[in-house]
């Protein structure tokens, strides 16, 4: 299992859908102190909830730095609480991990892409142990799925070619 808060949900879901060994997604919220949150509460900001998606995948066919990558790959992560035209603390990046490895992985990955110089601005992504998750309401499930024109941050022919050039696309 993973948890990945990059933006809106709709399209950091629909972008993790695409990679062959994940085997479901759940889009929901994470993070906050306020149980069983609604979507309505969660965009009042007082839950402290992020949007994120949970990833189940066969670590056979993807890895876990794999999908930290692709994470990297569809959101800016030097944006702190905003992606697209998305603003306000549920929208922020965050790992959220279930696992000493996982924590380490994700520390090192976000650390190699500070190195990089990709960013002239820092990392802002949290790495989190992960929390209750608590799954959103059955409309944003898929979303994209059921509304294809739906508004999304996430550039999803971008991420098929990323993800064909990687061996990676369903």
């Amino acid at each position: 299992m993973a948890t990945f808060g990059g933006g809106c949900f709709w399209g950091t879901e629909a972008a993790f859908k695409k990679v062959k060994g994940v085997t479901d997604t759940k889009v929901g919220y994470m993070g906050g102190t306020f149980d069983d949150p609604s979507y309505e509460d969660v965009i009042r900001h007082g839950t402290g909830h992020a949007e994120v998606v949970q990833v189940a995948f066969d670590p056979a066919l993807v890895t876990y730095e794999q999908l930290l990558d692709l994470f990297w790959f569809i959101h800016d992560p030097t944006q702190l609480n905003r992606q697209g035209n998305d603003v306000g603390d549920q929208y922020r990046s965050v790992i959220f991990t279930y696992s000493d490895e996982q924590q380490q992985a994700a520390e090192a990955s976000r650390q190699s892409l500070a190195d990089s110089g990709k960013y002239d601005k820092p990392i802002v992504t949290q790495v989190e142990p992960a929390k209750r998750f608590w799954t959103a309401e059955e409309y944003h499930q898929e979303y994209l799925d059921k509304n294809p024109g739906g508004y999304c941050h996430v550039n999803l022919h971008d991420v098929d070619r990323y993800l064909t050039e990687r061996h990676l696309m369903k």
